[in-house]
Parts: structure tokens; C-alpha cells; sequence
């Protein structure tokens, strides 16, 4: 019997160590997480012999072996909710099960903001768009989708301590002028007198309730009648992101709010799902026009908007595209964006013509050669975009100006990362812009020139 042991107990432990490639085969993937898995690695590709086919493969087993979403499942279980920790850097595990995406983790603790400089871009690309939306009788309205945790902060861990600086979100919206058309949908979604929770418990979003609040501000907003939905009610029977990412193979038990409102509005674009790039609808017997530039936060309040307008376009492209607003398209322009992605907004200029102005006043400009400038055609636009060096700049706040054959007009002051080859890097000296397109343009015929709010003139010379 002594000498059974070892045996069984070898035995068992191979059989434990194979179940997860015998299985392997018969295992269906139904993979939640948000990256994109591993896939069959080749021996042999087009470049000659794959010498990390092993390590590829090695991969390959770690992202498909058998059962593997009920273990990833129990192994988050057990340090979420005995540990207290998270499996997945991405999600921070908090308390009463609320799960947080580690991205807005800088914001919650008011680290890592950008630079003044950087708020002062984005403040004046926001009026660039503004302007541009007015000038073709438009109203614009910009807003920011609060993160999750800074409408509901007591359920993030105790070690994380928020110093008492301001973030990017309070540093973006106490620059904005004051009679900019900023719609606050934080103060909105906090003074909500709601028992039901506004945000889903395992996920990044808000939920459909959440969702009517931000509808119902910014109708208020623009002074037209909001969507009438009442009656709401729950049901437990959503997986949110985050517990997908985590909890693979849990069950969808998260709650979701709902109500009876029978919507009347249709789609008119191919529709595949709420996430779209792009969607289109039009409501009967309702007037007025919508485009709204909208990230994933946008989704489950899209409904209640397309309801309130006789037509209506939700774009998620980046760059945004202004073609249909006014001159009988759009007469409203929604900008929505999500705290965590501010930075964003002095990356990508929109697509519209850059506006004209008179030329800089060169008397006492200084030349310097540290830039980078690059043109690309762009349908029937030149973009013109690139880099300047530190020393174009003095202060924070400045304005650049793009002189193209003698034209000169007033530049988004936009880093293009991917254009530039430096994709997920960020940069306050930054300039973008587009014109009408004209044969023979080249770099030769360009430069640029930054006005800094001290007076100081930087030149960038032909």
C-alpha cells in the first residue's frame, strides 16, 4: 500500500498536467478577453523559416488550451474575492465587487496630467470646431462622460490615496471660456436622485439609466423635449468588460436597467451592433438634424437621441469628418468623449478646411530649423501636419499659423501620432491641418509660424 502511493499520487498529477491538452480538441473557444489571441504559428512563412516557431507555439498553447476560461474564471475568482487583487493588470478589483479599468487609474488619483500647454490645445481645438459648426449655423456642444470612478470613488481600494491636485478633467473644464457650450454631465450624472446605481457594477460603462441622465442633460441643453422613458426596472443578466476580461466563463449576472418605451425611430445605415463605426437613423414626425462624434460611452445613449431627432449620425471615426454639417445636414453637433481619453483631443485634427487669416507679422520673427513638416494628399484635401521643436515655444499658450504659397491659415494645434510614425505617443507641439487640394504644393512652399501668447514670433522659414 505504501508503495501505491507515490504511484497514484504520479498518476494523478501527469493526468491533472495532460487534462489541459487532451481536452485541448474538444474545448470550445469562446474567448471575452480584449486582446487579440495568439494564432496557429507556421514553421514557414513568406520571409523563410520561422525560427520562434517554439516560442510561437508555446504562445499559441497558452491562449487555447483546453478549459482554459473556466480555470482563468477560477483563478480570478479566488484573488478577487479572497485576495482582493486582480488577475488581469487591466481591471483593478475594488470593493463589493466593483470592478474598475486600471486606464482611468492616473485620473482617479490625479497623476501623470497632461501639460498646460496641452489644455490650452485642446481648449482651442474645441473652439476651432465650434467655430467652424457656427459659421455653417450649427449649435455645437461639447461633453465628457465622467469615468466610473469619479462618480462612484467609494468603491475603489483603500491604497488608492487621491492627492489633492486637479486632473485633466477639472484642469479642461475650468479653461473653457465661459460661455463656451460645454454641457456638464458629471454634475448631472452625480446630482441624479437615483437608488439604482448609474454605472454598471462590472463594467467600464455607464448603464441605460446612466445613460438617460446624459440624454436628459443635454437636451436640457439644447432646449428641446427629451425621450419620455419611465418605468425603469432591473435585470441581472449582463456580463459587463470588465468581468469578461477576468471571469470568462462566469454567467451574465450583472444588472442592467431597462423600461418599456417603444422606440419609434429606424436605422438607415447597415446595422451590425451599437458599436458601429457608423450609424445612421431617422425618426418620423421629428425635426432637426444630429451629428454626434461619440466613443464606446455613446452607445447606450444613441437611442434616446435618435429618438428625439428626425435624423441622426453617430460616428465613431477619428479622425471626425465634418462634411455634413449644415448646409441642409446637420444642425446640431454633439462632441462626446470620455474622461479618460481627453488627452486625446489635440490628436487628429478634424477634416475641414483650415480657416484663413492674415499672415503673421513677421518684423521680429525669430528662424528656427528644429521641425518636422510633412504633406499628404487626402481626398480632395492637402493635410498638412508635423512637429515643432521646443523652441518655438515660450509659455503656454500659442497659436500656429500654416503659410501655404502666401495663404496663411490657423493650424489644430494636433499631434498626428500615427501619421508621424510614432503611434500612442503624445505631444503638445503638435500642428494639423487641412486645405483644398492643388497640384504642385510641396514642403518647399510651406511654413510655419508660432505666435506665443508673450509676443514672442518662431519662424519656420521656406
Amino acid at each position: 500500500m505504501k508503495k501505491s502511493l507515490p504511484k497514484l499520487y504520479s498518476a494523478l498529477f501527469i493526468g491533472m498536467c495532460l487534462v489541459p491538452s487532451v481536452t485541448m480538441p474538444f474545448t470550445k473557444e469562446n474567448s471575452k478577453e480584449k486582446r487579440q489571441l495568439s494564432e496557429v504559428p507556421k514553421v514557414k512563412t513568406e520571409e523563410g523559416i520561422n525560427f520562434s516557431y517554439l516560442s510561437d507555439l508555446g504562445a499559441y498553447f497558452s491562449d487555447h488550451f483546453g478549459l482554459r476560461q473556466q480555470l482563468v474564471t477560477a483563478d480570478g475568482e479566488i484573488k478577487t474575492k479572497i485576495f482582493g487583487t486582480s488577475p488581469n493588470s487591466d481591471v483593478i478589483s475594488g470593493k463589493d465587487g466593483w470592478l474598475y479599468y486600471a486606464y482611468t487609474a492616473d485620473d482617479f488619483l490625479n497623476i501623470n496630467t497632461i501639460s498646460r500647454r496641452a489644455v490650452n490645445n485642446i481648449v482651442h481645438n474645441l473652439g476651432m470646431l465650434q467655430n467652424y459648426c457656427e459659421q455653417r449655423n450649427a449649435v455645437f456642444i461639447f461633453t465628457v462622460a465622467p469615468n466610473k470612478n469619479s462618480v462612484y470613488p467609494e468603491f475603489m481600494p483603500i491604497n488608492y490615496v487621491r492627492n489633492g491636485n486637479n486632473g485633466n478633467y477639472e484642469n479642461l473644464i475650468s479653461s473653457l471660456p465661459s460661455d463656451f457650450p460645454y454641457c456638464d454631465m458629471k454634475s448631472a450624472i452625480i446630482r441624479a436622485d437615483s437608488s439604482i446605481p448609474l454605472y454598471h457594477k462590472e463594467d467600464t460603462h455607464w448603464n441605460n439609466l446612466g445613460a438617460y441622465v446624459g440624454h436628459v442633460a443635454l437636451m436640457d441643453m439644447l432646449g428641446k423635449d427629451i425621450c419620455p422613458a419611465e418605468e425603469w426596472y432591473t435585470k441581472n443578466d449582463r456580463q459587463g468588460d470588465l468581468s469578461a476580461m477576468i471571469y470568462p466563463s462566469a454567467k451574465a449576472d450583472d444588472t442592467q436597467v431597462y423600461n418599456d418605451y417603444q422606440f419609434k425611430y429606424r436605422y438607415t445605415s447597415v446595422f451590425r451592433g451599437l458599436d458601429d463605426v457608423e450609424i445612421s437613423t431617422v425618426c418620423d414626425g421629428k425635426i432637426n438634424s444630429l451629428l454626434m462624434y461619440r466613443d464606446s460611452y455613446g452607445e447606450a445613449v444613441l437611442p434616446y437621441l435618435a429618438e428625439c431627432f428626425g435624423t441622426a449620425q453617430f460616428s465613431r471615426a477619428v479622425p471626425y469628418k465634418t462634411e455634413s454639417i449644415g448646409n441642409g445636414g446637420a444642425d446640431t453637433v454633439i462632441l462626446e468623449i470620455v474622461e479618460r481619453n481627453i488627452p486625446n483631443l489635440q490628436k487628429y485634427a478634424p477634416v475641414m478646411p483650415a480657416p484663413a487669416v492674415p499672415a503673421p507679422d513677421l518684423s521680429t520673427a525669430v528662424v528656427c530649423g528644429d521641425y518636422t513638416l510633412e504633406s499628404v494628399q487626402y481626398g480632395n484635401y492637402l493635410h498638412i501636419f508635423g512637429e515643432l521643436g521646443e523652441e518655438f515655444f515660450s509659455g503656454d499658450r500659442t497659436s500656429i499659423y500654416v503659410s501655404v504659397d502666401g495663404i496663411s491659415y490657423e493650424a489644430f494645434n494636433a499631434f498626428e501620432d500615427k501619421l508621424l510614425n510614432r503611434e500612442g505617443e503624445f505631444s503638445d507641439r503638435g500642428f494639423s491641418m487641412y486645405i483644398p487640394y492643388t497640384e504642385g504644393i510641396t514642403n518647399e512652399n510651406i511654413s510655419v509660424t508660432a505666435v506665443n501668447a508673450d509676443g514672442t514670433v518662431i519662424y519656420t522659414g521656406f
